[in-house]
């Protein structure tokens, strides 16, 4: 890692994680001068542990993808979901991919992606905490606390463009202002935590024992609930479990009651809690956020870019969050690309850029959320998406909704962008993959 903050920069970017990392390797590798602060130290804990196959071309642009598949993180090939007592299954080999998703540790995955932004030329400070933007003056200046010594550093870096991929912090929109919650017929917070031994669902519909991994492949188990759903994914040393529920249900808890009711779910609900039987609870794991969705009104302007976690977040059932990250590194490093080419033409490089990323945004929200409430979809933009979407692609994430009961406002958007007559009543129920039941 670098010692010394230059007082100078072409771009900062806030935040280590893949948005900010991804964006990090694609401008370092045109050879624009770029500093990263990130306020952890790496490697750090982090949710997301799911990754779906549509990664793969991403990591491929930025030239890492070898690097991942050296890891060795466990390969899934597909998801269940048992919802509202429906059993469906996807199989991504059944649309084409020929590369599986993934089940990453996210502390690892993360570092992984942040040690290469580095080895492309990208300068890269852990422990400093952005405390501002000035965004008043003709090039930003942002202001930070350096935490690698003592005492604490007070300093500051001008810039011509900031990155803001800051995460769930969302520092530029909160300054701003622009932030919005998601407001929905149902609001939802998400408590999540590790478990030791834990079994896991087989691509045959059975459950296994950790040790088999080798020889069955894993999938991401999703399964509804009485107080909204849940995650269980496998990985290598330990099992991910997190539960999505209703904000009133832990209305009033502390820390010590929240973690009563995760561990009272966990040993109640059908499947889960025979997954766990023989598992332990890794104590001190459980997290808990809830500003559960959101998205930031404004994402790009002449001289900042919001992306990632930092410009919105939809209910991770679909596992979008790390591949929406790499999407906005990718559409907002070529605008400042462009930008650092043509500086009169900025304000309409990050126009185009918004419009693309509200676009990716609006098609996951309309997806994710579905009967929920459609606040922040811009419904034109998803139609347009759907319009130029390979014929797989769309018919996996049509597919995906109906897995989830969370259908009809994306079905109604394909109606409207003129794509879902393509998919006939017998070909779609062929692929929706409706099951019996479960191995147990």
């Amino acid at each position: 890692m670098q010692q010394t903050i230059p007082p100078k920069c072409t771009v900062l970017i806030i935040g280590g994680g893949p948005a900010g990392s991804s964006a990090a390797t694609h401008l370092a590798k045109k050879g624009v001068d770029v500093v990263l602060l990130e306020r952890a130290e790496f490697p750090r804990n982090q949710v997301g542990e799911s990754l779906i196959p549509h990664f793969w071309k991403f990591t491929d642009q930025l030239g890492v993808s070898e690097k991942i598949q050296q890891q060795g993180f466990i390969s899934k090939a597909g998801g269940i979901t048992v919802w509202n007592d429906k059993i469906h299954q996807i199989l991504f080999s059944d649309y084409g991919y020929k590369r599986p998703g993934l089940h990453i540790e996210r502390d690892i995955f993360d570092q992984l992606l942040l040690a290469y932004s580095e080895e492309q030329g990208a300068q890269v400070f852990n422990q400093v905490v952005v405390k501002k933007v000035d965004l008043s003056g003709p090039e930003p200046v942002v202001a930070y606390t350096d935490t690698r010594g003592t005492p604490n550093l007070e300093g500051s870096i001008q810039c011509q463009y900031v990155v803001d991929a800051s995460g769930h912090s969302s520092l530029l929109a909160h300054q701003l202002e622009t932030r919005q919650t998601i407001s929905s017929a149902m609001n939802f917070l998400s408590l999540w935590g590790y478990f030791k031994n834990s079994r896991y669902v087989g691509v045959d519909r059975q459950s296994h024992s950790n040790a088999e991994l080798k020889t069955v492949a894993p999938v991401t188990f999703v399964m509804s609930h009485d107080d909204g759903w849940l995650w269980h994914i496998i990985l290598r040393e330990k099992t991910s479990v997190g539960l999505i529920v209703h904000t009133d249900k832990l209305a009033g808890m502390n820390k010590v009651q929240r973690e009563a009711y995760f561990k009272q779910s966990c040993a109640r609900i059908p499947y889960l809690k025979d997954l766990l039987s023989d598992a332990g609870f890794i104590e001190n794991s459980l997290q808990y956020r809830p500003d559960y969705s959101y998205y930031a009104s404004q994402t790009c302007r002449e001289n900042y870019y919001c992306i990632g976690d930092a410009a919105g977040f939809v209910d991770p059932i679909f596992s979008h969050g790390v591949q929406n990250a790499f999407y906005n590194a990718a559409v907002a490093t070529l605008a400042i690309m462009e930008g650092l080419k043509n500086t009169k033409k900025r304000v309409r490089f990050a126009a185009l850029c918004e419009n693309r990323m509200q676009q990716f945004y609006s098609f996951s929200r309309a997806l994710s959320l579905g009967d929920f409430g459609c606040n922040g979809v811009h419904r034109d933009l998803v139609k347009s998406l759907m319009k130029s979407m390979p014929t797989l692609e769309l018919e996996l994430m049509l597919v995906a909704s109906e897995m989830t009961n969370r259908s009809e406002n994306f079905k109604q958007l394909a109606r409207e962008a003129g794509v879902w007559e393509q998919f006939s009543e017998q070909f779609e129920q062929q692929k929706r993959g409706v099951i019996e039941e479960l191995h147990f």
